[in-house]
């Protein structure tokens, strides 16, 4: 046994010696360098993993403080009355978060249009009437009043029912009129003639004038701003050609020419319609412009004698009625189709007089209606209901 162990070991502790053989030249087989294993890089694959767990740990982190959040409910306001009745309606805008959630946001009121504040306007501007156009209208499209139309546009003769189709009106740029500086003319006396302040035409951007030294050339073109001047009354015109100066001035009409007549007792509405289609009452509007198509009726506005019903150009009125009330008050109705009575007929409140029109100087047919107390007009809504 003890042989048979020995033998077992010196079997195994042999070596085989290497076998030598010749050496092969480099034109049988090509000497190759075996290429070394590369080596893991540790420290980048364990840079790698720290960043995930970092990216998983803020998720969960977000989510987490989320889910902890109360829930927030944005109420719309429903319509206010401003947006019912045509205004702009301003829409309230909820806070984000509740209490107690550290989150709290100062908001800026949500507007639905931008408000682009208008610059002021130092110049005059050039407007080409169209068909249609009324004084009141383009007045108020540019912010200013009728009689400053009429007051630096010479060629209206004061009077709004000139505007034609076509014509350029000046529209200046502030309430006022235009004045051609002469010489002598001061500030003061200037201002002094059209009712205003020497300090506001010197101090209008649009006169150009040195405030160290506030001079003026005669013959130069200057804003007079918030002057005025008296405006030509074609209704006097009219009266006086028409019926005489007598008629409608007392307390009751025996003075007029047809020698008297009923009295009223109160007034309504001339027209069918309510609606101011054209020029309001006002400097150089005596009366009021009422929506009416050619050919709708015109009523009485009350009891009264007709003191004049003529047809033809009448200072622009066209075919025109004129109703006494024995009250003191008279009524005038302009630019009609039709007339219905004659001089001197007595009618009653709401009786058909006539058509309305677009005789005289009138384009777009309407009922031009004036209202006259003690020979002065005024305000037809004083009276009308």
């Amino acid at each position: 046994m003890k042989k048979l162990l020995e033998k077992f070991r010196a079997r195994f502790s042999k070596r085989a010696k290497p076998v030598e053989s010749e050496p092969r030249s480099a034109v049988d087989e090509p000497v190759t360098t075996p290429r070394e294993k590369k080596k893991t890089d540790r420290f980048s694959f364990v840079s790698w993993m720290l960043t995930l767990v970092l990216v998983a740990g803020l998720l969960g982190s977000t989510l987490y403080y989320k889910s902890t959040l109360p829930p927030v409910i944005v109420t719309l306001p429903a319509a206010t009355t401003q947006e019912a009745a045509g205004g702009e309606f301003q829409p309230s805008v909820p806070s984000v978060g509740g209490e107690g959630s550290g989150l709290s946001s100062i908001f800026r009121a949500l507007q639905l249009k931008t408000k682009i504040p208008e610059r002021p306007r130092y110049e005059s501007v050039i407007y080409r009437v169209s068909r249609g156009d009324a004084m009141l209208r383009i007045a108020e499209s540019y912010g200013v009043k009728t009689e400053s139309i009429l007051y630096v546009n010479l060629q209206l003769e004061d009077n709004p029912h000139n505007l034609k189709p076509g014509m350029e009106l000046t529209i200046p740029p502030v309430d006022g009129l235009y004045y051609e500086w002469k010489d002598g003319d001061t500030f003061e006396t200037v201002a002094d003639k059209f009712d205003a302040e020497a300090d506001e035409i010197i101090a209008f951007p649009g006169n150009d004038i040195d405030l160290t030294n506030p001079t003026v050339e005669p013959g130069r073109q200057v804003m007079i701003p918030g002057g005025s001047r008296e405006l030509r009354n074609w209704a006097a015109d009219l009266q006086t050609a028409a019926r005489g100066a007598n008629t409608g001035t007392g307390g009751t009409n025996a003075t007029n020419s047809c020698g008297g007549g009923p009295v009223a007792s109160g007034f309504g509405w001339p027209a069918g319609s309510t609606v101011i289609s054209g020029n309001g009452y006002g400097p150089g509007h005596l009366g009021i412009d009422i929506q009416a198509d050619e050919g709708d009726p015109v009523y009485a506005a009350g009891t009264g004698i007709v003191t004049m019903a003529q047809g033809g150009w009448n200072y622009g009125y066209g075919n025109v009625i004129q109703i006494d009330h024995g009250n003191g008050y008279v009524t005038v109705y302009a630019h009609l189709s039709v007339i219905n009575v004659s001089l001197c007929t007595s009618v009653g409140q709401g009786a058909v007089i006539g058509a309305a029109g677009n005789t005289g100087n009138s384009f777009g047919a309407h009922l031009h209606f004036e209202v006259r107390l003690g020979g002065s007009n005024i305000n037809p809504y004083q009276i009308v209901q």
